[in-house]
């Protein structure tokens, strides 16, 4: 079975989001399962490409428009990631320094649609000239989703009409949409099938993949639920299109998150001997920050955006130190302008309490799953998370919002077999409540250590998730 996954992001070629964490992960495990996956994903001008060899395996010329564009694909050479990775070079268009946000202008680039619409032709337009098609097409996010209705909606792809296409939905909030005049830019479309390409007047890239594609995915159970009812303005769709559609929640590599031999942190430990290595690491965190060890370290590893609920974070801080209780904190993350400086006044307020790193730092952040006694994510939306599973891995405890795929992964430690602490509304009362009840789990060594173990001793590699999707593939054959 070769199945072919297009995509924008793949760890740890090119990411902005946990969308670059599944497509670098899932196509190694499916290979347990006798699955040939590739991955197929723009050429940008950044580090990692530029540090790896690669070889050109075709040149070809495609349309976009009355334009004509040049493009060519790029096998890597080495096999470094486990899986084919196949990068698509077209001059002018994808090889810039940043994925969707211009590096020079910080906002995102003008020419979004051309962008995501010839990386799109250039893939089918590779495709077309396989002599053996692939089984399978998996599709990620709304960037891809034109592809399962360029397949069987234009005369120029009715050869892949056939082939069956998943389109996974790792963010429905972002969708792709455009002015109806973009359609010109797009190969002939058959008169019939042209309605699928328009969502309330405009073209809405991911509602034609929800439409024309085989199979709709998303990242955990819950969260297809939740875009029945919230999806700016596509909840009828999901829900009309609910009997082809399956929620799969997302594994973790334990290849990369493995605290027994993570390279990052700054003591190694396994699931026997974390109250050792976690104090280590939790001792060259506080040292680092100033903390005091023998106090609970809360953290938070992410987007200070509000979808993530970063905008809840200041005040819960503030309100948890100013009541008395003793605590450190810890942030990691970019993002809104306004969190920065709210965050660089809380740190001068409360010194050796409160601490943030303002950056992207892939090690300090294996270091602070690694060291923190709790990691917060008070989320709005969740689609699934992966913070929580590599902070259960490192026997950090969760507090998280029960939303999406934290509600799917985590159980509060109230109920039999818990190992978590989950509230239930975004507000400043339920997540103050959730951190009162950290403290005093922490303030209970024994109570503190049994949810460890069980939390540490949770499954979420890869294996099962892949197991699942390979399952659906299968059936999806099977239809043809």
């Amino acid at each position: 079975m070769q199945v072919i996954h297009i995509s924008f992001e793949c760890y740890p070629v090119a990411k902005a989001g946990g969308l670059a964490d599944v497509v670098g992960a899932l196509p190694k495990y499916l290979q347990q399962f006798d699955v040939d996956s590739w991955v197929v994903m723009p050429h940008f001008d950044i580090e990692w490409v530029r540090n790896h060899e690669f070889e050109t395996v075709h040149q070809g010329i495609a349309r976009l428009g009355e334009e004509r564009f040049d493009y060519r694909i790029m096998h890597e050479a080495g096999g470094v990631l486990g899986f084919p990775l196949y990068l698509v070079d077209i001059p002018g268009r994808l090889d810039r320094t940043g994925i969707y946000i211009d590096s020079q202008s910080d906002f995102p680039y003008w020419d979004d649609f051309e962008r995501f619409a010839s990386f799109q032709i250039a893939v089918l337009d590779w495709l077309k000239s396989f002599s053996k098609k692939p089984d399978i097409i998996h599709c990620h996010d709304h960037h891809t989703a034109l592809v399962p209705f360029l397949m069987t909606s234009t005369p120029v792809y009715h050869e892949f009409s056939s082939i069956p296409t998943v389109l996974t939905i790792h963010n429905g909030h972002y969708q792709g949409w455009y002015d109806p005049g973009k359609r010109f830019l797009l190969p002939k479309i058959d008169p019939e099938r042209e309605g699928f390409l328009y969502w309330n007047g405009q073209i809405n890239a991911l509602s034609a993949g929800i439409r024309t594609a085989w199979k709709i995915t998303t990242v955990s159970e819950s969260y297809l639920h939740e875009l029945q009812h919230t999806c700016k303005g596509l909840e009828s769709l999901l829900s009309y299109e609910s009997s082809k559609s399956l929620g799969i929640i997302n594994g973790i590599d334990t290849d990369v998150w493995d605290p027994s031999t993570d390279p990052l942190i700054a003591t190694n430990y396994n699931s026997k001997t974390f109250p050792e290595g976690k104090l280590k690491n939790k001792k060259w965190l506080c040292d680092q920050f100033g903390f005091d060890p023998n106090l609970p370290l809360f953290s938070f590893i992410g987007r200070l955006v509000d979808e993530k609920g970063a905008d809840i974070l200041p005040d819960l801080i503030t309100r948890y130190l100013e009541t008395g209780f003793k605590g450190s904190f810890l942030v990691l993350g970019t993002g809104e302008q306004w969190l920065h400086h709210r965050f660089q006044e809380i740190k001068g307020q409360y010194v050796d309490f409160f601490d943030a790193s303002l950056t992207y730092n892939e090690k300090l952040a294996h270091r602070m799953y690694a060291g923190s006694d709790f990691l917060i994510m008070p989320s709005r939306v969740e689609p699934c998370g992966l913070n929580q599973m590599y902070a259960m891995r490192y026997a950090t405890l969760p507090i998280v919002r029960s939303v999406g795929g934290l509600k799917d992964t985590v159980i509060d430690y109230s109920e039999p077999d818990g190992y978590g602490i989950l509230f239930d509304h975004f507000s400043l009362d339920d997540a103050y409540y959730a951190v009162q009840r950290a403290s005093t789990v922490y303030s209970d060594a024994h109570l503190m250590k049994k949810l460890q173990n069980r939390a540490v001793s949770r499954d979420f590699s890869w294996h099962n998730s892949a197991k699942k999707y390979h399952n659906m593939y299968k059936s999806l054959i099977m239809e043809k």
